[in-house]
């Protein structure tokens, strides 16, 4: 079919919806009929993870994929609320198409950002301003922060707020004191066999680990995916290796599996 002969996206996306409906009503699948939103909400982190995948290995056919799978999460989810008399996904569109406008007034109004820091400052002045009209009662600086997220990304979130209120430090040799100060506590912990307090160490390393991340302008997330990333393709190395020599890993010795992962290093 030629593009200019496609539906439109408005047409497309109200089939999504339509399917969906068709889906949970009683004549569809009874599967989908069975879902809930604590049931399906398990598939809206695993679909995100899968978005992120696609972009680290920047394979566009594979993200227009999985952003399909990601938009139906959100058809899913208002279907059942629409279901249940909440809202319907008219809602939601309405919602993020105003609070888009609203929060962009350098671009849909006479307001004036000339960077992103600006953009940031006035983005959360107006959404602090909308939460006052609503009513909504003062939270706490941090209490907007989902603590069921990954730990590493409400780290980074955590921090990023406590900065934006002048909780921070002024260098990056700072943090690395605060660095080296948590390392010697760890030590202590250790030598004290205090099973508790080395796990409190443990999570105040790793949070100026996270720290120092972002004062660095670093995203700790994608760093350590990263990370992982290398891990698997140099122990995949070995792995191989040792195979070749017709030995199982646990069957090596430390020495040769070194002497493959420095070789893996080297090639890639």
């Amino acid at each position: 079919m030629d593009p200019s002969e496609q539906p439109g996206i408005g047409v497309k996306f109200e089939r999504l919806v339509d399917i969906m409906a068709r889906l949970r009503s009683p004549e569809g699948c009874p599967w989908d009929r069975e879902q809930t939103f604590e049931t399906i909400k398990t598939y809206l982190l695993e679909e995100a993870y899968e978005v992120m995948d696609a972009i680290d290995e920047r394979n566009w056919a594979a993200l227009a994929d999985e952003l399909g799978d990601l938009i139906l999460q959100a058809v899913f989810f208002a279907q059942m609320a629409k279901e249940e008399g909440r809202f319907t996904i008219a809602d939601s569109l309405d919602a993020i198409i105003g609070k888009l406008v609203r929060r962009h007034p350098h671009v849909f109004a006479d307001g004036n950002a000339k960077t992103s820091e600006e953009v940031k400052k006035r983005w959360d002045e107006i959404k602090e301003a909308e939460k006052k009209a609503h009513g909504a009662e003062r939270r706490g600086l941090l209490d907007s922060i989902s603590a069921k997220q990954p730990a590493l990304a409400e780290a980074m979130l955590i921090s990023k707020k406590a900065a934006a209120a002048g909780f921070d430090w002024e260098t990056p040799e700072q943090v690395l004191a605060k660095l080296d100060e948590e390392l010697r506590e760890l030590a202590e912990a250790r030598r004290a066999g205090d099973a508790k307090k080395l796990e409190g160490e443990i999570g105040d390393l790793l949070f100026v680990v996270v720290n120092l991340a972002r004062f660095l302008k670093v995203d700790a997330e994608q760093a350590l995916r990263a990370t992982n990333a290398k891990f698997r393709r140099r122990f995949a190395h070995v792995e191989k290796g040792i195979g070749e020599r017709g030995k199982k890993l646990e069957d090596a010795s430390l020495d040769e599996m070194e002497a493959l992962w420095q070789e893996a290093k080297r090639s890639r």
